[in-house]
């Protein structure tokens, strides 16, 4: 997994549990459909036990798709890999006869309750869930074993009545909602949030590329899925699949045989599946309901229909197109899914972000850094044709101008800097370093070992395994060496006289795009034009931002170097520096390598270059917000960029702060380090 997607993974844990010790007793996490959601409510568990261990959790997960039994099989890997050692996870069921009741255990610590199971006519509500309630906490008659229990909402915007009952009870000391979409109708305010423009930068989730024609048809998503199948099965070595949705239940049959079935006979060669809302369950009428599934798949001779979903959301399960009779929302993850399609008539709906999120995960994740630029732009693009959910912010494409044939970007040309692995340091060496380490009079576990790698650096994690080569005992030398290792990594990662250099020299990417926001403002004379309008309207990602690009324009006729003239208006090589597609980026460390992708990036009239990072420290009345930790951020990349100027020669970096009303700029050349007001920067523009 790329270091950037762990540690905000990392950082959004370690708000919840800052929250946790709050007053709050009921608190909301919100994080997109993808971006790991149960492998951070297990490293939240795992640091709350580890920290309180009278603490009980009992998480309750939909019954739909099998999440209860998804969640558990996640909880018990982590828990036997050694990622969070404390969870002692345990899978409630009700798999007794009708005469019998359900004992539920005491001495487990992570309890999964599929929501289902506790509503009225069911065996739970017989006593057996109040009984282990009681005997947990002090509820019966105060002989119980005196545990806090915490109660975990998994998707919470799907109300669990019964268990609320047991709220009003008193038996829950906390209360924690989790979800991608909560309900604001129950209250469920969000008070820690990974925004899905967070999980994007750091591709935990794709970008989607949305079509919202209503015209368009079944047959020409299917011609952009054989595209893409061959791109994914060159680049990414993953089998993709196409989901259609059928939005109205009621027309169902009409939409398969009238249109999707039609459209997939032209093409053959693709393997699809037609699957219904079936579960499994003991009655007649449930077994009833998969002999409407239907496949042209051979899986149709080797697995039960019942078995069918667990097949197709296999990495390399031979289906390519999967056609739901049935909302596709909670609980199914499917990697290698990269298209949907939803089949729209007069009645159809807006798409559900928890369906949308089914196509949205990386599928290449863990090995992300190796793939080529090509292969990650397609491992974090999702194609989706269905009418645009509510949350979901519009993408607006920009291209660059030209000036007769040639692209403006040619006239800026940027250097950029990287970080040194370890490795590349001329006088250190692996082998020869772990070979002057003493030998350990004991050896540490290999669950403990494991954890540590795990929970380490990518970069000191891929050092292991290639100094190790398979080796077992190598590995386990390397493991008992790591924090020396890691010492000598860190101090040659933060001397950057040594680890930082030169990289590739690059320039704005000829198309981008952006995310639309409500920071807008009118951008007439910059280098970047709109794809979908002649509009010169542009948003920015905070007011800060918006308000920083609108001193640039203004001082653009005077400080900025020109354009030839386009369309018949004056144009000045500067912009933002949109992330998508851009290769202009500044490595930086800070308990990890990240990569800074400043703001905006301007040319002057005496040929220089400027970069600029805005800042603003008006953000403390967030939620979420930690004053300390950006400052700590912002001094890190100031560290940064005094570095690069002096490794950059005619590059100035910036980063202006805005604190109330007021802006200090912070600027960096030749490695000297400078505090500027406005009036003090446009006087060192002046030729």
């Amino acid at each position: 997994m790329l270091q950037e997607a762990k540690e905000l993974q990392q950082r959004k844990v370690a708000e919840l549990f800052v929250k946790a010790h709050s007053a709050k007793t009921t608190i909301t996490f919100r994080a997109p459909t993808g971006s790991g959601k149960t492998w951070m409510m297990a490293d939240f568990m795992n640091r709350l036990i580890d920290e309180q261990r009278d603490v009980v959790f009992l998480v309750s997960s939909l019954s739909k798709g099998n999440l209860a039994k998804q969640n558990y099989d996640s909880f018990i890997k982590n828990t036997q890999n050694g990622n969070f050692p404390l969870l002692k996870p345990y899978l409630i069921n009700t798999e007794v006869s009708s005469e019998e009741d359900v004992y539920i255990p005491t001495n487990y610590n992570i309890y999964i309750l599929p929501r289902d199971l506790y509503k009225e006519g069911c065996v739970l509500k017989r006593g057996a869930m109040q009984h282990f309630l009681r005997d947990m906490t002090n509820g019966n008659f105060k002989m119980g074993l005196g545990k806090k229990i915490y109660l975990i909402k998994d998707e919470c915007h799907v109300a669990t009545t019964n268990l609320d009952e047991e709220i009003k009870n008193g038996y829950f000391a906390r209360i924690f909602n989790f979800s991608a979409t909560p309900n604001l109708e129950r209250g469920q305010q969000t008070d820690v949030l990974m925004t899905d423009e967070e999980a994007m930068e750091v591709n935990l989730i794709k970008r989607v590329e949305l079509n919202e024609d209503p015209n368009a048809t079944v047959e020409e998503a299917l011609d952009k899925f054989i595209e893409i199948k061959k791109q994914y099965d060159n680049l990414l070595d993953v089998h993709p699949c196409l989901i259609i949705q059928i939005s109205n239940k009621d027309k169902a049959e009409e939409e398969w045989n009238q249109t999707i079935h039609p459209a997939l006979e032209k093409h053959q060669a693709l393997k699809w599946m037609l699957i219904v809302d079936a579960y499994k369950g003991n009655g007649e009428e449930d077994s009833k309901k998969y002999l409407q599934c239907d496949t042209n798949d051979d899986v149709k001779k080797r697995k039960p229909a019942s078995q069918w979903k667990d097949y197709a959301k296999e990495m390399h399960s031979t289906i390519d197109v999967i056609i739901f009779k049935m909302v596709i929302s909670e609980g199914w993850d499917i990697p290698r899914a990269c298209m949907l399609f939803q089949v729209r008539d007069t009645t159809s709906k807006q798409l559900d972000e928890q369906v949308m999120g089914r196509v949205r995960r990386n599928p290449r994740l863990l090995d992300y850094e190796t793939l080529s630029p090509e292969a990650q732009k397609l491992a974090s693009t999702a194609w989706v044709w269905g009418i645009r959910p509510k949350g979901l912010q519009k993408e607006i494409p920009v291209r660059l101008w030209k000036v007769g044939k040639e692209c403006v970007s040619n006239q800026i040309k940027v250097k950029t800097t990287r970080l040194l692995e370890l490795t590349e340091r001329k006088d250190f060496n692996v082998s020869d370093f772990i070979e002057k380490q003493r030998e350990p009079l004991v050896y540490k576990d290999i669950f403990s070992l494991y954890r540590k790698m795990q929970q380490g650096d990518n970069a000191l994690r891929d050092m292991c395994y290639d100094y190790a080569n398979d080796d077992y005992i190598k590995w386990w030398r390397f493991m008992e060496a790591y924090d020396k290792i890691k010492k000598e990594y860190d101090t040659f990662m933060v001397d950057y006289d040594e680890s930082m250099v030169e990289g590739e020299e690059t320039s704005f990417p000829v198309s981008s795009l952006y995310t639309d926001s409500n920071n807008h403002d009118e951008m007439e004379d910059w280098i970047w034009c709109r794809h979908d309008t002649i509009s010169d309207t542009f948003a920015f990602d905070s007011e800060a931002e918006r308000e920083w690009a609108s001193f640039l324009a203004k001082i653009s006729s005077k400080s900025i170097a020109e354009v030839e003239q386009l369309d018949d208006v004056e144009r000045y090589l500067w912009g933002k520096n949109f992330p998508h597609n851009s290769g202009i980026k500044y490595e930086y460390y800070s308990n990890g390598v990240h990569k800074s992708y400043p703001d905006f990036v301007m040319k002057d009239k005496k040929g220089r270059i400027h970069i600029f990072e805005v800042k603003c420290l008006n953000g403390s009345g967030k939620a979420g917000f930690n004053e300390e930790e950006y400052k700590d951020k912002v001094e890190k990349l100031m560290e940064c960029y005094e570095y690069c100027s002096k490794k950059l020669k005619n590059h100035i970096f910036h980063v202006p702060v805005k604190k109330g009303e007021e802006w200090q700029i912070w600027t960096f050349e030749n490695g000297e380090k400078k505090n500027l007001t406005k009036d003090m920067f446009k006087a060192s523009l002046k030729v």
